[in-house]
């Protein structure tokens, strides 16, 4: 009989035995050598849909990624079924490392960074000149990502029946951002969508904008129906006032040099919480050059920054340090004020 009491010894210890076998756990990781490539189209609840060579396929985040989320853009890669028929499922294994990434917060006070696009070459901006009417400092918000995440910006410039372009271009002139402007007509004709499309061949380009200033319109008109099918389906929201695009979509662009088009949903905001000064300042190559003597930490709109003795030297073009300046206190102030 088993003794349990005072006069227990150690033939009594229960042992529990091991369920998942007897083999010791081991913190090694497979390298999957033999995964295939693919890169993320879009993400819906935890389910990515990627481009393996010409086929879709539905897969989901493996384990061994802990909290390591896979965005739109990102290059990945995959292990399991890789037929892309119906209800198959693979696993993203690893995810490449990014050479950009637009990232925003909710507001100015959120901590927790969220990452829109990974891998874009460009940012398109979009805004219409009238109804509604142009938000600069939006405008200024999604620059000052575009240059910290190390994309190139591209200001669209819709709706000029209502209202001329040359206030808004002059505002950002210093800057020489290329830009494109266009109409209601064309943009319902598709001469928007054809001039549009000479800045993104060979590019992978994220399209952003709030409400109502045509960018879904716009990105339609760029992929057809057609081209649509191929990369799944966009969660359209109906309602007046509400845009279409509930979640981050690549689109692959026609025409002999490619490219890849990403519709994100519209926003109301673009915090920067996340934003380092001495990131923005790389998108200024005339300029970066006077930092050389800026006070550590400098946020370059100081009294012993150098960038002023620099400029009045005449390294650089004083409207370029005023851009700057301008971009970096978006940070400092919300978008109303």
């Amino acid at each position: 009989m088993r003794r349990y009491g005072k006069h227990t010894d150690e033939d009594d210890v229960r042992v529990r035995p091991n369920r998942k076998g007897n083999r010791p756990r081991t913190h090694i990781r497979p390298k999957h050598e033999d995964a295939a490539d693919g890169m993320v189209l879009t993400v819906d609840r935890g389910r990515l849909t990627c481009l393996v060579d010409d086929r879709i396929v539905l897969a989901m985040k493996a384990r061994e990624l802990g909290r390591k989320a896979a965005v739109v853009g990102d290059r990945v890669a995959l292990v399991g079924d890789l037929s892309g028929k119906k209800d198959t499922l693979a696993r993203i294994v690893r995810i490449e490392e990014r050479t950009s990434v637009l990232r925003r917060t909710a507001d100015d006070d959120d901590p927790y960074e969220r990452v829109v696009v990974a891998n874009a070459d460009q940012l398109a901006v979009v805004t219409a000149l009238a109804d509604p009417e142009p938000r600069p400092r939006l405008i200024d918000r999604c620059l000052v990502a575009a240059f910290d995440g190390g994309l190139t910006p591209l200001l669209v410039l819709t709706k000029s029946d209502l209202a001329p372009p040359d206030e808004l271009l002059e505002l950002y002139g210093a800057l020489d951002i290329p830009y494109v402007v266009t109409n209601r007509e064309e943009l319902e004709n598709g001469d928007a969508a054809d001039r549009v499309r000479e800045h993104l061949e060979g590019k992978i380009t994220a399209f952003v904008g709030h409400s109502g200033v045509g960018k879904t319109t716009l990105v339609n008109a760029l992929v057809p129906e057609d081209r649509r099918r191929t990369t799944g389906h966009v969660n359209a929201v109906t309602g007046r006032g509400r845009h279409t695009t509930t979640s981050a979509l690549a689109l692959p662009l026609d025409g002999e040099d490619g490219g890849w088009v990403v519709d994100t949903p519209g926003v109301r905001s673009f915090g920067l919480a996340h934003i380092d000064p001495s990131r923005v300042i790389h998108a200024f190559p005339d300029l970066e050059p006077g930092t050389a003597g800026c006070p550590r930490a400098c946020s370059h709109d100081e009294p012993d920054c150098a960038l002023d003795e620099w400029v009045a030297q005449g390294h650089a073009d004083p409207a370029r340090l005023y851009s700057l300046r301008r971009l970096l206190a978006t940070r400092e102030r919300r978008e109303g004020d």
